[in-house]
């Protein structure tokens, strides 16, 4: 199913060989969370998500050790790296020059003119873009006292002050984050700033939380702005390990239809009719299937009665009962099979869908 949402229309940029902005793809991004200059522990967390589907990856660079790491993590690596930034200027010119694909800055805490003009000049001759990320806990302080505390609009203010100063130096390869910890103010602010800037935008909610409380926050705010057309690539800032990050970023695609990654699951929750003990199928499947690409849509109902009917849209499908099950296709029972047979049957029938999508595509 394709999408009927009208994105706005931004100007596009390159990390890396990854497009963002302009009608592009909209690109899933995470953050590594070990020690920038532990090479081995930091190259692994990104290959672990690279096969879960990320686009684009950040690192930490706080300091100079881990500045220089960036040029050994990056041959063992296949997606762009973004270094990240604060407080040091001379940190953003070394990952740059390390081979970083991409700066992500708060000018407000970076340094005065001549140090954003440095980092500036860098980038531009190096051919990265810059990301301005402002969060609601660092707005400036004249900002602060005009708006009387953090507002949508000050933070609005404090982006597009940036943006000005990058442009006064002749530099536009820039997108813009502007996040915040509470979903409203953060919806607020990310409607407000497109109105007024055809810079790509990454969303987020930032400081979101654990897993239950910082998806249910990342899927509001980052869908209700997707749904209105808002935004050109996205991470999902969780308490948890990155993969699952990526995970639940690609989940609140699918379910907007705007971009399909991976197998979806439809899963009955299960009632008084259900016939096999469905929580742990489930959990295996999804486990199987984690850094699967295919795009197929499976169901995995409790009830032969139900199942089929209730999941007709489902490419593959099973459902269980006393001690026999059915496998279904798009709505239609296929055959019987044993109960406890059904979690084979489905994972080999997901390769065989697998084997024939990559035919028709060419992969």
């Amino acid at each position: 199913m394709t999408s009927q949402i009208k994105r706005r229309k931004t100007r596009v940029i390159h990390v890396g060989p990854v497009p963002v902005g302009g009608g592009a793809t909209i690109t899933v991004q995470s953050m590594t969370n070990t020690p920038t200059p532990d090479i081995e522990a930091t190259a692994a967390q990104i290959q672990r998500l690279e096969a879960a589907g990320c686009d684009i990856v950040r690192v930490a660079v706080p300091d100079m050790q881990a500045a220089e790491a960036i040029a050994d993590i990056k041959p063992r690596i296949t997606i762009p790296l973004i270094a990240d930034i604060h407080f040091d200027y001379r940190l953003a010119m070394a990952a740059a020059r390390h081979g970083a694909d991409g700066l992500r800055i708060n000018p407000g805490n970076i340094g005065g003119k001549n140090k954003i003009q440095a980092v500036v000049d860098c980038a531009r001759d190096l051919g990265l873009p810059i990301r301005i990320g402002v969060n609601s806990g660092s707005l400036e302080k004249d900002l602060l006292k005009r708006y009387q505390g953090v507002t949508a609009e000050a933070m609005v203010e404090s982006a597009l002050r940036h943006v000005a100063l990058l442009e006064k130096f002749g530099f536009d390869q820039i997108k813009i984050s502007i996040k915040a910890s509470d979903v409203p103010r953060t919806v607020e602010a990310y409607r407000l700033l497109s109105d007024r800037t055809d810079y790509p935008l990454h969303l987020g909610i930032t400081e979101a939380g654990t897993l239950y409380a910082g998806t249910v926050k990342s899927a509001l705010g980052i869908g209700m702005l997707l749904a209105a057309g808002i935004g050109d690539t996205l991470r999902v800032s969780l308490t948890r390990d990155p993969v699952e990050e990526v995970r639940v970023g690609f989940e609140i695609l699918k379910a907007l239809n705007i971009r399909r990654h991976g197998p979806e699951i439809i899963s009955c929750p299960t009632c008084g009719r259900c016939g096999i003990d469905l929580i742990p199928v489930v959990d295996q499947v999804e486990k199987a299937l984690m850094t699967r690409r295919v795009p197929v849509k499976l169901a995995i109902m409790g009830c032969v009665v139900n199942g089929p009917g209730e999941a007709k849209e489902a490419d593959i499908g099973i459902a269980g009962g006393q001690g026999m099950g059915i496998l279904f296709k798009r709505g239609k029972v296929i055959r019987k099979v044993p109960q406890e047979k059904l979690l084979e049957v489905l994972l080999q029938e997901v390769d065989k869908w697998e084997k024939k999508f990559n035919l028709e595509s060419g992969k």
